[in-house]
């Protein structure tokens, strides 16, 4: 499994844009063959913060994710609304082990 986590911070003014616009997005990425989670979170204390959660099948499926129309469409749909560049950092599946996840 490959994993990612990316922190975003968004402008005040544009915290319902922007979930409105990553949840577009993430609800096409479960839709697709190698995605196996998206998760969007908010912060609680600070709700111009958000991470995801995303779980791929290999590193070649999130390659593809980020061809996808949908995926483009949100990129650029919310660059403006980033107060900061987002942080991607990636990681390997420890616990519980790939076949407990779901894997489609």
């Amino acid at each position: 499994m490959h994993v990612l986590m990316v922190h975003i911070r968004v402008k005040p003014e544009a915290i319902e844009p922007f979930k409105e616009a990553i949840v577009e997005n993430a609800r096409n990425s479960i839709q697709e063959e190698g995605v196996i989670r998206f998760d969007v979170f908010q912060q609680t204390d600070d709700p111009t913060r958000f991470s995801l959660v995303e779980v791929y099948r290999t590193p070649e499926d999130h390659a593809r994710h980020r061809e996808t129309a949908h995926y483009q469409k949100w990129r650029d749909s919310v660059a403006e609304m980033m107060a900061e560049p987002r942080v991607g950092l990636q990681y390997r599946n420890v616990f519980p082990a790939d076949d407990h996840w779901n894997l489609k």
